[in-house]
């Protein structure tokens, strides 16, 4: 029997390693000369970095840059010398999580650290760069990360742009002469799992900002600003960023990356499994056991499970999630494709309790899986 392995972590309860560990210790009961393969995914946010770092080979660089408030922060990223690749995410030097207990709002934050990050990476000579852009503090458009990069933003007198949301609305020409040498020999990949436009009822201000601390008059003012960057990088770029789905996302940044970074956006999962060669290690596989703490309708919107799912479906292997609830009826999980699905809870507990069992609930569950197939085996 071959079993591959391969969950989004539990949030605030297990990581996807730890997860690997438990139902590999659950299957080896039963199945003892079992081949298991451990490929723990991710799909965005917290945690990403740990997941990537071991299938990059990768170290992990530490670099002063500025936070979303213009203040000196060391944040890190990824850095791979052998395959010439980074993995930066954006929430450790551009991230809301940075803020905590500052008032502020997403009109006087900046993506620059960001920039400074890929900067970085293009200094130490990657020839690929994939950026994650969840949890941002801004509502930029990119405009920061592209200052970082070497580009100009100029208002009506010619006078340099704070790289901010609140001054969208002044920029009236873009310079690109003094642009990082390096830029144009890097693929960018971006981990983008929303198809928000750049502006609009649906685009990032109206969607977003509220969440980064704007008020309403705030979200009005930030998505004309918007509209007007958009503008302004048409007349050019001649790239009509509004009409790119994803180009929302990260307060513009999506659109942003493709104007500044030549970059493709793409699902976060999908790069995640291209990382992980996915697709090779689920050949010739009898299961594939899959699972993250909360299983219910949002995860067909490109959650782990649905592009473990995706995968499966090619090579026609059965999959099985684990989760810590779900919450799907069953016409949703025929409709998801997941062919056996249970939850790991063994009686009523709080919320904490359950957290702290859930490595030892993950074996049980896993030891009496593993009992159904080997039945299943003996019978045939």
């Amino acid at each position: 029997m071959k079993f591959v392995i391969a969950p989004d972590k539990y949030k605030g309860s297990l990581s996807g390693q730890q997860f690997c560990e438990a139902v590999s210790k659950g299957l080896l009961q039963v199945f003892p000369n079992a081949v298991i393969v451990h490929k723990p995914l991710a799909d965005g946010g917290d945690g990403i970095i740990e997941v990537v770092k071991d299938y990059l080979g990768a170290v992990t660089v530490n670099t002063l840059v500025k936070d979303p408030l213009f203040n000196l922060i060391k944040a890190p990223y990824l850095y791979s010398v052998s395959k010439k690749t980074a993995f930066i995410e954006m929430s450790e030097a551009s991230g809301y999580k940075l803020l905590a207990g500052n008032k502020t709002n997403c009109r006087h934050t900046t993506t620059l650290g960001t920039g400074e990050l890929i900067v970085d990476a293009l200094d130490k000579g990657a020839e690929t760069i994939v950026l994650g852009i969840g949890g941002s503090a801004t509502n930029d458009g990119g405009m920061g990360i592209a200052v970082a990069l070497g580009y100009d933003f100029l208002d009506e007198n010619g006078m340099a742009l704070a790289p901010i949301g609140e001054n969208l609305i002044s920029e009236k020409k873009i310079g690109h002469k003094s642009v990082h040498p390096q830029l144009k020999h890097v693929n960018f990949k971006i981990a983008c799992d929303v198809n928000n436009p750049f502006h609009g009822r649906n685009g990032a201000a109206h969607v977003y900002a509220s969440q980064k601390g704007a008020s309403e008059d705030d979200v009005i003012f930030l998505d004309k600003g918007l509209q007007h960057f958009a503008a302004v990088l048409r007349e050019t770029f001649n790239i009509e960023v509004q009409d790119i789905p994803g180009s929302g996302a990260a307060g513009g940044v999506g659109g942003g990356a493709v104007v500044f970074l030549n970059a493709e956006l793409n699902s976060g999962i999908d790069l995640i499994k291209d990382i992980a060669d996915f697709d090779s290690a689920i050949e010739q596989a009898n299961w594939i056991i899959t699972g993250e703490g909360k299983l219910d309708s949002q995860t067909f919107a490109g959650k782990t499970i649905s592009g473990v799912v995706s995968a499966a479906k090619k090579f026609n292997v059965p999959v099985a999630a684990f989760c810590g609830i779900i919450e799907l009826t069953i016409d949703e999980q025929k409709q998801m494709g997941i062919t056996y699905a249970a939850s790991i809870l063994k009686n009523l507990s709080d919320l904490e309790k359950a957290k702290q069992e859930a490595y030892f609930n993950l074996e049980f569950m896993a030891f009496n899986f593993a009992n159904i197939l080997k039945r299943d085996i003996t019978l045939v």
